[in-house]
């Protein structure tokens, strides 16, 4: 059966084109709601008729998927929260002055040095009712931190927008957090923190509950900290404690994924509670047995781990495959995968454009449709060969699979993956069972110390093989420059040379070729464009001066001497050259005069000095000069004012009082952002 032939799977693609169209373009609501009730009309109508006449069956098709992908956009629309009125993003005083605010704390993640982190929900706003999640930052001191998940707290403070990247090519923090529907930060400290007595017991509080009970017990065990915290992380899926060497390693070893609770590890619970229940027959009723306990394990597991949305969305998936397996139809396996992508975006669009959801389902499509070929490759007798090669094979799918998506975020590849896989599979296994088992019984603190003693070393092992595998640095290869246009080229590809394997024939070798000629098109293109492009960045950098020159794939930094040596380990300027294809070419000092297509750029620092007679277009101002700006506006005449990050902020915000004076155009980096000068 051809997967395509399945009505809903048609359904589902439309849909999701229909959050993707809604996403980018994000059309009005009243008009995709005027909309899709004339297409439900259109859809009825067309219904009807079609059971009489044939001829209309083709426009009651269409009308379907017409109405699939208008859902689809209905429905991201509905989940957008700034949309509501409620939402505090659409309270503007909130954003200006400080407010009353009353919020509960819903979920902890990963501080840093200075702040303890919270994900919280907004319940009022100067006793106005408002909703919205946020994220709240409570400066750390001496004391010990009172707050628990469920803590209702009230303040007086104003909302700060996420901030948006302040350098080319970097990684978008506000826009990952408002995908999330998170729009705005809160900063405070204890002491302006009001506790309310009542605490809301919903089913968060207690599973953070549940964490701190297991984490309490396991501690009074002496269980060491470090190995504690890769247990969390891999069974519970709380990754905050981890440490950052930890998280280098499993990086440059390929093994990032085992850190996140997700398709892994809720695989191998579904097939533990398989394996318990093989003596149950396979008979009808025996069948439906064996599928109760696996979708109910999967929702106790859900549970304990916190009912987080990559757990949430394994868990989700996992017992579709369960149902499609209990079903035992032909091809049913990819419908119901497709399926439950459908169901999981019904309740949230957004996870569509969440790195883990990506990567979860095309790592255990490809392990479905790629890994048996490459199985069929080889036929070992032994059993030990036998399981090697299974590992083997579904690594391989599956990173073949996810390689494309991890190159174009992620703009790195482990090539060692394959030898970590082989290695901490059979480890990985039995800490999933052992630490499920020791999980649960330290709940009632009843966890017997051999188990939790064998959980320990397992982990000090797998984390000693792991940076064993990580110290071979020059495997990992890093800084490769990755765009849509190769992501496109590059999944085309790899479609069309599967399908071309697994049934040879001459329209389908003719695909793989069309595939091939894309490719090589997205390579030119890329390269052609990069090549016509020339521009000038002003970074923002604090305390720093950089400034970079572009001209196609060459690039020129100009930066002070103590800088220099340091540039190849700096991630703003790797970011900046991985994302242009770009080389640095050479590093020079900063000049006092730039020339870019026929403007010219004065650059004084903090000596102060410039030329009377130099009339510039542009006036870069670094190092906290002691000038008199009206003065210099009244001498030089520039047309625009750039103050970089390494200017003091006093000076900045008289230099930007007397620029809107002058009616001159300021532009701080520290406020907007890097500045940029193109052709």
């Amino acid at each position: 059966m051809k997967v395509l032939d399945f009505p809903l799977i048609k359904i589902t693609i439309c849909f999701t084109i229909g959050i993707l169209t809604a996403y980018y373009w994000q059309p009005d609501l009243f008009l995709v709601n005027c909309t899709i009730l004339t297409a439900l009309f259109s859809f009825t109508a067309s219904y009807f008729f079609s059971g009489k006449r044939n001829k209309y069956i083709v426009v009651f098709t269409v009308n379907t998927y017409l109405l699939s992908f208008l859902i689809g956009c209905l429905t991201l629309l509905y989940h957008t929260e700034s949309l509501q009125k409620t939402n505090y993003a659409n309270c503007k005083e909130v954003f200006e002055k400080p407010q009353s605010i009353t919020l509960c704390l819903r979920e902890k993640l990963k501080g840093n040095d200075y702040h303890d982190r919270y994900i919280a929900l907004v319940r009022k706003i100067e006793n106005h009712n408002y909703s919205g999640r946020i994220i709240i930052n409570i400066q750390k001191d001496s004391l010990p931190n009172p707050l628990i998940i469920g803590n209702i707290i009230r303040l007086k403070t104003t909302f700060q927008n996420n901030p948006s990247p302040k350098n080319p090519n970097q990684f978008d923090y506000s826009k990952y957090l408002k995908d999330k529907q998170i729009y705005a930060q809160v900063y405070s400290t204890k002491s302006e923190i009001n506790l309310h007595n009542v605490i809301k017991k919903d089913i968060w509080y207690y599973t953070a509950k549940l964490h701190s009970r297991i984490v309490r017990n396991l501690t009074e065990n002496h269980f060491n900290t470090s190995e504690m915290n890769v247990a969390l992380a891999l069974i519970l899926g709380q990754r905050q404690e981890i440490s950052p060497d930890i998280i280098q390693d499993y990086q440059y070893s390929g093994a990032t994924h085992i850190l996140s609770v997700s398709g892994l590890h809720v695989g191998f619970i579904m097939l533990f509670i398989t394996f318990i229940l093989k003596p149950i027959g396979n008979t009808r009723k025996g069948s439906f047995i064996k599928l109760i306990a696996i979708v109910i394990s999967l929702i106790i597991f859900a549970v304990i781990s916190g009912l987080s949305p990559c757990v949430l969305r394994s868990v989700v998936m996992f017992s579709f495959l369960a149902i499609g397996n209990h079903l035992r139809r032909n091809g049913n396996t990819y419908h119901t995968l497709l399926v439950s992508i459908l169901l999981i975006l019904l309740f949230e669009p957004y996870f569509l454009f969440d790195i883990g959801f990506q990567l979860s389902y095309l790592a255990l499509f490809f392990i479905l449709w790629l890994q048996p070929i490459l199985k069929s490759v080889w036929n070992p007798k032994n059993i030990i060969l036998i399981n090697i090669w299974n590992v083997l094979t579904v690594s391989f799918a599956a990173q073949i699979g996810t390689l494309p998506l991890c190159l174009y975020y992620f703009h790195q590849f482990p090539g060692l993956f394959f030898v970590t896989n082989i290695v901490i599979i059979p480890i990985l296994s039995l800490i999933m069972i052992v630490g499920i088992v020791v999980m649960i019984l330290a709940v009632f603190n009843i966890a017997p110390l051999f188990l939790i003693q064998i959980l320990e070393k397992s982990i000090y092992l797998l984390n000693k093989i792991i940076h064993f595998v990580a110290s071979f640095d020059s495997f990992v290869i890093r800084d490769i420059s990755f765009n849509n246009y190769y992501l496109f080229g590059f999944y085309l590809f790899i479609t069309f040379t599967i399908i071309w394997i697994k049934k040879p024939t001459y329209l389908k070798l003719t695909g793989l070729l069309v595939s091939i000629i894309i490719l090589q098109l997205s390579f030119l293109f890329t390269k052609k464009s990069i090549q016509s492009q020339q521009e000038i960045v002003v970074y923002n950098m604090k305390k720093k001066t950089i400034i970079s020159r572009r001209n196609g794939e060459n690039v020129t930094f100009y930066c002070s001497n103590d800088f220099l040596k340091k540039t190849s380990e700096n991630n703003i300027l790797n970011s900046y050259l991985v994302g242009n294809f770009s080389t640095l070419k050479k590093q020079e000092k900063i000049k006092n005069t730039l020339y870019f297509n026929n403007k010219k750029i004065f650059i004084i620092d903090s000596t102060g000095i410039y030329q009377k007679k130099f009339q510039p277009d542009i006036l870069l101002l670094i190092q906290s000069p002691k000038i008199n700006l009206d003065r210099i506006l009244k001498s030089l005449h520039p047309k625009i004012i750039i103050a970089d990050a390494s200017n003091s902020y006093s000076i900045q915000k008289y230099w930007k009082a007397t620029c809107l004076k002058q009616k001159i155009p300021f532009h701080a980096t520290n406020e907007k952002g890097f500045y940029k000068l193109f052709n």
